[in-house]
């Protein structure tokens, strides 16, 4: 089992990928977003390439839990991925993922131009941890 999770901004893609095993969320790369249909092809290049099993979509509610307009982008390119790939698209929220990767730079001693490279590959990492380790807890209450 093998999680891609993107975390859609208006001008970057944050991308991570799981272990083969689903454990551990590691930051993959920043696309660089300029239209739709390209960053989709992106996207299926990365789902292709790592033998992708499930994706994840990093939903960016406000703090209050209503949806925000960056919602309805995140949905559109979830429908319009929807029609491209054979994997299931769960959607995740986000909610601080970004603040989270902000102080982890920041504490890292980080420069503000290296932090604007990987900021949103680390959120993507952070928001694929959640989702993975949700996961893992859901199905040992289970057993």
């Amino acid at each position: 089992m093998r999680a891609l999770c993107l975390d859609l901004g208006s001008k970057r893609i944050g991308v991570a990928i799981s272990d083969p095993f689903g454990l551990i969320g590691q930051a993959l790369e920043t696309i660089a977003s300029t239209n739709l249909e390209r960053d989709i092809l992106k996207v299926l290049e990365i789902v292709k390439n790592y033998d992708v099993t499930e994706i994840v979509l990093g939903l960016p509610y406000n703090m209050d839990g209503s949806e925000g307009p960056q919602v309805e982008k995140v949905r559109k390119f979830k429908t319009l991925l929807t029609e491209k790939v054979s994997v299931p698209i769960f959607e995740w929220d986000e909610r601080l993922s970004t603040v989270a990767a902000e102080r982890t730079l920041l504490e890292a001693d980080m420069s503000r131009a290296r932090r604007r490279k990987v900021v949103d590959r680390l959120a993507a990492a952070l928001i694929l941890q959640g989702y993975l380790d949700h996961r893992r807890n859901e199905a040992s209450f289970l057993t």
